[in-house]
């Protein structure tokens, strides 16, 4: 939920986009000067994609991706990719010279590359690990949904049916994941390294296959309308869809911000990974570089249409009641609406939930936010965080009920076809198995309802303590006085002699002694001096007195002191 900045200052350079407010400058983007990058694409992935199908030509019948046969087949085992590209790739780089150029591309490390601060980009990543993960489903891929652009392909891959977006979804948990995990797994010859090789190649088969189509029925895809299929403006809000998003939006909205130096490395990372992948890695040279583009994107870019309703709402359909999180509809609806804003919302048809499941969502972020923040306060519970959140990560996603039973090699799976659209999916009826992420939103929102109890009494009693104490005082400063007017007063103190003096601007006496003692007793503290340096002998003794029911005759009251008063 985006929080109002009530200190925030607007004027003629301040915009607003989807809840999100900044400020425009010169160094942002316009729509014009975006609109190149619509037709601007990774030429050399096509080329050599060309030369690959030439080596090991593609399967001629595409799986059918409106059901959920292709999830069911790759847990069991009957359907397995005939071919793999990158290994195709590896193979062949010395027997082709475009082929060569784009494993020789891959494998060069840049000079800008810092593989120590590449090393604690992944770990920022398993630091926030559940919110992290959230984001990337709520906001960088549902909230995505809002890039009308980018969903037109989508919708024609046929990959985001509400049968089948769970398991497609679980793919690109695993490549996350895979680039992730180590530092050796983002290094040349990695499984973080070969999967981005993977995806960069599937970003050209879409393309290929997309524009050939339009070729031969030009209604099938508008080139002029929508650009390129999966072009440089769509690689790079992808990327700064699992960046930028999370550190500016996502996380910020989840109650967590994160230090500096944390922004710089978790951007070098993915900019690393946009290498790999074939996108521009310009916009993200630096945090304040990338932040800008991700601003320009949401002014320029977001622009949700009916299609987006679709895709957006089969996300939830698919999600619902579904493991490991188990969420209820409801608070699906309210962990896409706390991400992503009403506005946005709105115009993505996500239902309205009650208040109840707002709540959950705000204990959701109490819990995780208070999690995170003290993990990585000691060093040495942040280590073993991040090194239990790798391996929690990685057994869920490849588990056989849960997950996706084992690893995807991303091969082609989702094809586009003339007669190939996404359709809105109906509810499903699933039984819900435990509470899930559901447990977290009560557990934060019952901490924080007792800490705020415990802290609203501990207030409220010192408060009391306070008021009632200084007029505790005045009342036995009150009550001494008026029984020292007694005749037999002076006799239970043992000295007729010996005044008890008073500040008598307080209770309307007279007294010359009075200001030899308490002359400045105005304030509290020093009326305090003067109740204990004289006064409160005689009260304790005629309070017990009075306590034990005994008449003042029989007191027998301890002789004073011999002084030079006394004694005259």
């Amino acid at each position: 939920m985006a929080i109002p900045n009530l200190f925030r200052r607007s004027d003629e350079n301040t915009r607003t986009a989807w809840g999100y407010s900044f400020q425009w400058t010169p160094e942002h983007l316009s729509g014009e000067q975006m609109e190149p990058m619509k037709h601007s694409y990774d030429r050399l992935a096509d080329e050599c994609l060309t030369r690959l199908n030439e080596i090991s030509p593609p399967p001629q019948k595409a799986l059918p991706r409106t059901t959920d046969r292709g999830a069911q087949n790759s847990k069991t085992g009957k359907e397995k990719p005939k071919r793999d590209l990158y290994l195709l790739l590896r193979d062949n780089a010395d027997k082709d010279d475009k082929l060569a150029e784009l494993w020789n591309q891959v494998n060069t490390v840049p000079d800008w590359v810092d593989w120590d601060q590449i090393e604690r980009g992944q770990e920022v990543f398993y630091r926030y690990g559940i919110p992290a993960l959230n984001a990337l489903g709520f906001e960088s891929l549902l909230g995505g949904m809002g890039a009308g652009r980018i969903v037109e392909t989508l919708a024609r891959t046929g990959g985001f049916s509400a049968k089948i977006a769970r398991h497609r979804m679980f793919e690109t948990t695993q490549f996350v994941f895979q680039v992730t995990m180590s530092l050796k797994n983002i290094q040349p010859g990695g499984d973080g390294f070969a999967s981005a090789v993977r995806v960069r190649l599937l970003h050209a088969a879409v393309r290929a296959r997309i524009l050939n189509l339009a070729k031969t029925r030009p209604d099938y895809y508008s080139v002029e309308r929508f650009g390129v299929p999966v072009n440089d403006l769509d690689c790079i809000s992808t990327i700064g869809s699992f960046s930028t998003l999370l550190v500016w939006l996502s996380l910020p909205r989840q109650g967590i911000f994160l230090r500096e130096q944390e922004i710089l490395d978790y951007i070098a990372f993915w900019r690393l990974v946009a290498y790999y992948l074939g996108t521009p890695t310009k916009p993200f040279e630096s945090p304040e570089k990338a932040r800008k583009m991700m601003e320009s994107i949401l002014v320029y870019e977001v622009n949700p249409t009916e299609m987006s309703k679709i895709l957006a709402n089969n996300i939830i359909t698919s999600l619902e009641n579904t493991p490991p999180a188990w969420g209820s509809r409801g608070f699906l609806e309210a962990t896409a609406r706390w991400l992503n804003g009403k506005e946005l919302s709105d115009r993505l048809g996500i239902g309205t939930p009650g208040y109840y499941y707002y709540g959950l969502v705000l204990g959701y972020c109490i819990f995780v936010s208070l999690w995170c923040y003290v993990q990585r306060t000691f060093l040495y519970l942040d280590r073993r965080h991040i090194a239990r959140m790798r391996r929690h990560f990685w057994k869920i996603i490849l588990d056989e009920k849960i997950g996706l039973g084992e690893e995807t090699k991303f091969d082609f799976k989702y094809v586009p076809g003339y007669d190939l659209t996404t359709e809105q999916g109906g509810k499903v009826e699933r039984i819900k198995q435990n509470f899930g992420i559901e447990l977290l939103g009560f557990l934060g929102l019952a901490g924080a309802t007792v800490t705020t109890a415990a802290m609203g009494t501990i207030g409220y009693v010192t408060y009391l303590r306070a008021q009632w104490g200084w007029k505790l005082m005045e009342i036995l400063a009150s009550v001494t006085i008026g029984f020292s007017q007694l005749p037999s007063f002076n006799s239970i103190l043992g000295s007729s002699t010996t005044n008890y003096p008073f500040e008598s601007s307080l209770h309307g006496l007279t007294n010359p002694a009075t200001s030899l003692i308490c002359e400045d007793s105005k304030s509290s503290s020093r009326l305090r001096g003067c109740f204990k340096s004289r006064n409160s002998h005689a009260l304790f003794w005629f309070v017990g007195a009075r306590n034990e029911g005994l008449k003042q005759s029989e007191l027998q009251p301890r002789s004073p002191v011999s002084t030079p008063h006394n004694t005259r």
